[in-house]
């Protein structure tokens, strides 16, 4: 074995990022529940700051953030502090030192060593051979890893680099690891969800943190900051210690935004768990989401990737994280159909982590899309989003499976559509529908394909100001074919009651007329 102390540059070779079994642990004892309802707390009440507190929405938005200047060229992006040149080795600097100090830890704490007892020979061996597909468990793969690269995203989107310098930083990260971080090979799978839909996740963590700074909702300013660090650590780490040179915030540019809170009980109305032999019909959940950068905002200009962009996250006392899902407008365009409709269209980039107990499925894609706005009458608003694309996706069986790897990939078309209407800031009724077809295109398998499709459905009805209650129903079912095998065939149907808490005292759609 090499004597490596004493010796940083070969340490830092050696250095193990992530260990997997201990962020399994870590996701399935549920212990990142009290900053996950910290954060949705924080963003709630971001949302209930006065229009005393917040700049008028054409000022806001012909004004960049406090210590930016102007945008990079061709980019859009303002760049932080002015005064000072931009510091291209910070952040690749961090994600290397991110990377060790994790590897130590879990070198210490974790299992699986001999995984990560990385030397020259593993690295020469990684940089010659051919990407696949590795064997780690499914909620590493596809939520740990993702959010692993929005930690590298973060580290340069706070140093001031636009979403596609950060996204460069981001893809060369994951690389890093693949390379150096294991002796397994390298797998192509790793490279997409932290490379790419780590970029997805990190940009939508990024805005919410600085929206609480910027809004904050009449907290102070230290809770503030607690809060932005629960949402986007890496960015937070940047203010902190950097706060002379990136401490400014990023401004949301007169963004109408829509956020709630739910906090309720949800029950099994029909299983069918072929293949999953563990389910837990009763579970109680916190469920957040937010819609940002409404259409029909008066001189809001969506110029920035993200500007426009959903995310949504529900925790469940069954298994952790129900779902983790974003999507967000890459490149695109406002638009107007006559005096009643506003609405956006472009290209998308999209993470879905979907995690019902009976299957598991989990998606980093590009789609061509719209979100837009149409008022029916004087009461009555249509707000909906459609989307078609195509991904690279895992599913499999939630539990059952004895073997190193319980799940599958594949190339996947995939679609979704969702619609809210609303009555007189009374009532609101929400639908949305996605669909994956997971398809034996670079499945690294003996072929087959799974359809899976999921149906959110909430009817609220706001009793006083931010106060609603919600009902509601959450369909899903996969439907699996492989060569040989028994067809697959996995339900999973609940009914829930929520309170919800809404950011505003309305259901958030912008009234322009």
């Amino acid at each position: 074995m090499e004597d490596r102390a004493g010796l940083p540059f070969r340490a830092l070779l050696s250095a193990r990022v992530m260990s997997p079994p201990t962020v399994s642990r870590l996701l399935h004892r549920f212990r990142q529940l009290p900053c996950f309802i910290a954060a949705a707390a924080a963003m709630i009440m971001a949302d209930t700051a006065t229009a005393e507190d917040a700049p008028p929405p054409a000022a806001a938005a012909s004004a960049p953030a406090s210590g930016a200047s102007a945008p990079s060229p061709g980019l859009g992006e303002a760049r932080k502090m002015p005064s000072q040149p931009i510091d291209y080795a910070l952040p690749a600097l961090e994600i290397i030192g991110f990377d060790f100090l994790l590897n130590r830890a879990n070198y210490y704490f974790g299992s699986n060593k001999e995984d990560y007892h990385v030397t020259m020979e593993s690295i020469r061996r990684n940089l010659r051979s051919s990407w696949g597909t590795d064997n780690d468990p499914f909620n590493i793969n596809q939520l740990a890893h993702p959010y692993q690269g929005s930690i590298y995203y973060g580290f340069a989107r706070s140093a001031g680099f636009s979403y596609w310098e950060s996204a460069a930083y981001t893809f060369a990260g994951s690389a890093f690891w693949e390379i150096f971080g294991e002796t397994t090979h390298p797998s192509r799978n790793d490279q997409i969800a932290s490379g790419i839909g780590g970029t997805f996740l990190g940009e939508a963590l990024f805005r919410m943190s600085n929206l609480v700074l910027e809004h904050g909702g009449g907290l102070p300013r230290v809770w503030r900051e607690v809060a932005a660090a629960a949402i986007a650590p890496s960015a937070s780490f940047n203010r902190l210690v950097f706060n002379d040179r990136y401490g400014a915030v990023f401004s949301s540019g007169g963004a109408a935004y829509y956020s709630r809170l739910g906090l309720g009980y949800a029950r099994s109305v029909h299983d069918d768990t072929t293949g999953s032999d563990r389910v837990h019909g009763n579970e109680a959940q916190i469920d957040f989401s937010i819609d940002y950068g409404l259409p029909g905002a008066k001189d809001y200009d969506y110029r920035r990737p993200f500007d426009q962009f959903a995310f949504q996250a529900t925790a469940s006392s069954a298994n952790g994280f129900e779902n983790v899902l974003t999507r967000g407008l890459l490149i695109g365009k406002a638009y107007e159909a006559g005096p009643s409709y506003r609405g956006v269209w472009g290209i998308y980039g999209s993470y879905d982590y979907i995690a019902p107990q009976t299957f598991r499925v989990s998606t980093t894609a590009l789609s061509l899309g719209t979100a837009g706005h149409w008022w029916l009458g004087r009461d009555w608003s249509l707000e909906g989003s459609g989307l078609a694309g195509v991904g690279y996706t895992a599913v499999g069986s939630a539990h059952g499976s004895t073997s190193d790897r319980d799940y599958n990939y594949g190339v996947t078309p995939q679609a979704l559509l969702g619609l809210r209407l609303t009555h007189s800031d009374k009532f609101a009724f929400d639908v949305t529908g996605r669909e994956y077809f997971v398809s034996k295109v670079a499945s690294a398998t003996s072929g087959g394909h799974d359809n899976i499709v999921r149906l959110d459905a909430a009817l609220t009805w706001r009793l006083h100001r931010q106060h609603a209650v919600s009902l509601r129903y959450i369909g899903n079912r996969r439907d699996a074919s492989f060569p040989g095998g028994q067809d697959v065939k996995q339900v999973r149907n609940t009914i829930g009651i929520y309170y919800t808490l809404l950011g505003q005292d309305r259901f958030g759609g912008v009234d322009w007329r």
